[in-house]
Parts: structure tokens; C-alpha cells; sequence
């Protein structure tokens, strides 16, 4: 971590400005981190020990100006001071230094291979990343990882990161209805995580394959009853016929005793 002597009067997160009023040269500045953010949000909803900044300013000395990645992410510290929220970030108070920062080049090269590197390896940034899709010949993404006081780049798309418990790659998607090659964060299994966005699409899908389901259970339910329906019918009607033929035997018994009967009055034995 930078060591630095500090003066006896600390200036807060208040007194200090909020930005070096230095304007983004291109939206995926705000936008890249904005997405990892978001997907956040929802992993990470019920903790409250992370902050996760974008082009915020990390103080680390009073009588310096601050760093300013694109985005950082800090854990172990209080996700709100209030509801005015954070101005800026300063060491001094927070005790806590980034785990993850994460610069985005954009057309006017900024040194985030050369100067920020150094910057973030003297403040003890464990996971130092860059992304650039400009890049031909080289990845578009690396990540840095502080081993033993030097930055050290990690192989691989996405990259795991033990301490935080997430990967970091990059891949085509679909963010803000822009589709090109976005960041995002990814489980142990090289599974990407989905953006809010495409969490309210899966569940919608949820939503809608459970309604047909219900409307087919439904279905079902009245093909059972009429077939039950029908059953009882044929039965209703088995039992008609039943009783009808057996009202049949019933008039031809009573014929064939009434013409006995009328034999024997002609003294004629029916029997023989």
C-alpha cells in the first residue's frame, strides 16, 4: 500500500472536491462500469459492506489531487453514509483501500498502461483492470494482480478473482440497446452473470411459460371432466337401457301369463 505522511488536519469526504472536473471522452466510460454495477446491485442486494464507485475520487493524501478511475469496487465498508451518500472516497476515513479498479481507454490515451498502473500498484489495488476494444493484437482486457508488491498479469476470459468471490471477462451482448463486446462479471464456472435487463426478460419468459402451463393444467382439468362427464352419460344411459329391457321382460312375462292364463280357462295345459 502508498505510504505517505500525513498532515494533523484531515480534511473530510465534505471539504474536499468531489471531481477533478475532467469530462469522460466517450460514454463506455460510464457505461461499462454503470453495467457492472447494475449487475451488482442485484448479486450483491441484501450486503451492505461494498461499494462499488464510478469516476469517483480516491483521496489518499491531503495536499494531492485525487485518482480517478472509471470504477472501483471496495468491500468491507459501509455501502451508504446517509442519504446524501459519498463525495468522494478518502482513504483516511474509509481505511480501506479498492480492491478492484477498472479503467476503460478511450481514444485520448490516458497512461493506463504505464502511469495508472504504477499509481494503483503504490496504493495497493489487489486487481488492477484495463479494457480497451481498440486493441488489435493484444486483449482487449487485462487484469493485474498485486502479488508481492508488483502488478502481475492474469491469463484467461474472464478471469477469476478468488478475494472477491466473481469473475471478470468480456463478451458480445446486449447493454442499453447497444450490442457490441461488453464487461461482465461471471461465477466460478465461467458462467455469466445476466444484466437487470436480461433478469427481467428471463423471469417475464418464467412468468409466461408458468401461466401456459397453468392454462394447459386447465385444459386438462376440463378435458378430465368431460370425459368424466361423458362417462357418467354412458353409464346414465346404460342404466336407461338396462332398465328398459328389463321393463321388456317384465310386459313379456306378464303376456305369457296372461295367455297361459287364458289357456287354461280354454282347459288347454300351457305346460304340455
Amino acid at each position: 500500500m502508498l505510504e505517505y505522511n500525513l498532515p494533523r488536519y484531515l480534511p473530510s469526504a465534505e471539504e474536499l472536491p468531489d471531481s477533478d472536473e475532467t469530462p469522460v471522452d466517450n460514454e463506455l466510460q460510464e457505461l461499462i462500469p454503470g453495467l457492472l454495477k447494475a449487475i451488482l446491485l442485484i448479486l450483491w442486494s441484501e450486503r451492505m459492506d461494498w461499494l462499488f464507485a464510478i469516476d469517483m475520487g480516491i483521496y489518499y493524501h491531503p495536499d494531492k489531487p485525487p485518482i480517478v478511475p472509471d470504477g472501483f469496487l471496495s468491500l468491507g465498508v459501509e455501502r451508504f453514509y446517509d442519504e446524501e451518500l459519498r463525495p468522494s472516497y478518502v482513504l483516511w476515513d474509509e481505511n480501506v483501500v479498492p480492491i478492484f479498479v477498472l479503467e476503460v481507454v478511450s481514444q485520448n490515451y490516458r497512461k493506463e498502461y504505464t502511469t495508472k498502473l504504477d499509481e494503483y500498484e503504490a496504493l495497493g489495488v489487489l486487481y488492477y483492470v484495463i479494457y480497451s476494444s481498440r486493441r488489435r493484437r493484444k486483449p482487449h482486457l487485462e487484469v493485474h494482480k498485486l502479488v508481492n508488491g508488483k502488478y502481475e498479469l492474469q491469463e484467461g476470459n474472464p478471469v477469476w478473482l478468488p478475494e472477491i468471490g466473481l469473475g471478470i471477462g468480456c463478451e458480445r451482448g446486449n447493454y442499453c440497446g447497444v450490442t457490441r463486446e461488453w464487461m461482465y462479471w461471471y461465477d466460478e464456472q465461467g458462467q455469466r452473470y445476466l444484466t437487470p435487463a436480461e433478469q427481467v426478460k428471463q423471469e417475464t419468459l418464467r412468468a409466461q411459460q408458468e401461466a401456459l402451463r397453468a392454462q394447459q393444467e386447465a385444459l386438462r382439468a376440463q378435458q378430465e371432466a368431460l370425459r368424466a362427464q361423458q362417462e357418467s352419460q354412458r353409464a346414465q344411459q346404460e342404466a336407461l337401457r338396462a332398465q328398459q329391457e328389463s321393463q321388456r321382460a317384465d310386459v313379456a312375462e306378464q303376456r305369457v301369463q296372461q295367455l297361459a292364463k287364458q289357456l287354461r280357462a280354454l282347459g288347454i295345459d300351457p305346460d304340455i
